[in-house]
């Protein structure tokens, strides 16, 4: 992308609102550092630049996203990278086809406990609550404790059942040994009300995006254990969501808004335009949050606990780099399989079909082209087999891709999803895989 100031930036696009279908959008979006690319896109005038005039709609829930743009009353959305999957296949209250293609971010959540269950964590086992990447190996020593005097099983919290959040934090607790839903209750909570739940005792736990984890910490109510980027290094977090519908409307306008986040994404991820990131996501109509509680994570910091310094994470907020933006169907096709692996999903379908309905880089690579941006000729890459950068050749031009690691040290193939399902102990599979490998040679 061009280096270029952005007020000549500005000043050099000529396309304006010539050929739009339509100019005048509402998008939605929940507080969190994540919706930075909508942010900054219309405070940095990048909307306007592709002739859209954008208001941006604080949303209290994923719920309300998710029927707000199935209903219409939002052009788009600030969305969970397996929502639209969800919403596609009808699981949940609503079924409507919800596309994306263009991923928001990597990273960018944590699982954080109460003080008081850290304690007993570390009671029970001082190594295990001391390791780093932390597993839930202690935890799993508190709760058989628990078990054995009849105590209630613990409440953990996430922001949604097709998430990110549900699914790592499942797969973090099954990696120790521990079955979700048996030995822990999970709940679902909008992420702004998840301090108070701590706080309140109404929950032990929660697994959130920022700037609630750090809020938690500053406040000494909360200890971060492990954050999403420990248990799968650069994974998709947020996606831009749109009815199939409305995207095939509206095409231009499409590929319109498509650019603008695209131009912000390459522009947050710039190290010296981070902290005026912050100062802008503060402000209350978005975060309406301490700038020292966002600066935390979004300038490559994360503070565990209040009583511990911060440690240098720089990868705890990917917007850009990485080929972040990138709608990669093999990631669908991984939250297809975690769908399947905790019952969410039972009917036995062709996952990369789904996938591929859902998760659009041709769409991208429209926009992408358009911009000079290199792009992936591929739609699809492993994980887990990567513990450094590496660089993508299967693209126009090589781009550098990060760490991909799981916690558990497993490796995903999407070319094999029934045989990745099939390696899993802890799993609550309510389908055939004799089935399912049938529409899945």
């Amino acid at each position: 992308m061009s280096s270029m100031p952005d007020w000549l930036r500005l000043a050099s696009y000529a396309g304006g609102s010539e050929g739009l279908e339509k100019t005048r959008l509402k998008l939605g979006f929940i507080p969190l550092t994540d919706c930075a690319p909508l942010v900054i896109a219309l405070e940095k005038g990048l909307f306007r630049k592709y002739g859209l005039d954008v208001v941006l709609s604080r949303q209290v829930s994923w719920a309300n996203i998710r029927d707000r743009v199935v209903a219409g009353a939002l052009d788009g959305a600030h969305m969970l990278a397996a929502m639209p999957i969800a919403t596609t296949l009808g699981l949940g209250e609503v079924k409507k086809p919800i596309i994306t293609a263009l991923s928001l971010d990597l990273n960018g959540n944590a699982i954080t406990v109460s003080r008081e269950l850290y304690r007993r964590m570390r009671e029970a086992d001082p190594e295990a609550a001391a390791e780093r990447p932390l597993t839930a190996r202690a935890l799993a020593e508190v709760i058989a404790a628990d078990r054995a005097v009849g105590r209630k099983i613990m409440n953990f919290a996430m922001v949604f059942p097709f998430s990110t959040h549900n699914y790592l934090l499942r797969y973090w607790l099954a990696a120790a040994g521990l079955m979700p839903d048996r030995d822990v209750h999970l709940q679902v909570i909008p992420p702004p009300y998840m301090v108070e739940g701590l706080r309140c005792g109404h929950i032990v736990g929660y697994c959130v995006g920022e700037p609630w984890n750090e809020l938690a910490v500053a406040e000494g109510i909360g200890r971060s254990l492990i954050t999403d980027y420990e248990i799968w290094n650069n994974h998709p977090e947020k996606v831009f969501g749109v009815s199939l519908e409305w995207a095939e409307r509206y095409p231009n306008t499409h590929k319109a808004v498509l650019m603008a986040l695209l131009e912000a994404a390459e522009w947050i991820d710039r190290p010296e335009n981070r902290m005026e990131v912050v100062e802008i996501l503060c402000r209350e109509e978005y975060l309406n949050a301490a700038p020292d509680i966002v600066k935390m994570s979004m300038l490559g910091s994360f503070r565990y606990d209040c009583d511990d310094p911060p440690i240098a994470l720089p990868d705890f907020n990917v917007f850009h780099r990485y080929a972040a933006t990138f709608p990669w169907p093999s990631h669908a096709v991984w939250f297809l399989t975690q769908m399947y692996r905790w019952g969410q999903l039972n009917e036995a379908l062709n996952i990369r079909q789904v996938a591929e309905q859902v998760y659009r880089p041709d769409l991208y690579r429209e926009a992408a082209r358009e911009l000079g941006l290199a792009f992936p000729l591929t739609g699809y890459k492993s994980e887990g087999l990567h513990q450094e950068s590496h660089t993508l050749d299967e693209a126009t031009a090589p781009l550098l891709l990060g760490p991909d690691r799981f916690c558990d040290g497993r490796a995903f193939d999407p070319a094999d999803p029934v045989g990745y399902l099939a390696g899993f102990e802890t799993h609550s599979l309510d389908v055939s895989l004799v089935n399912l490998a049938r529409l899945n040679p």
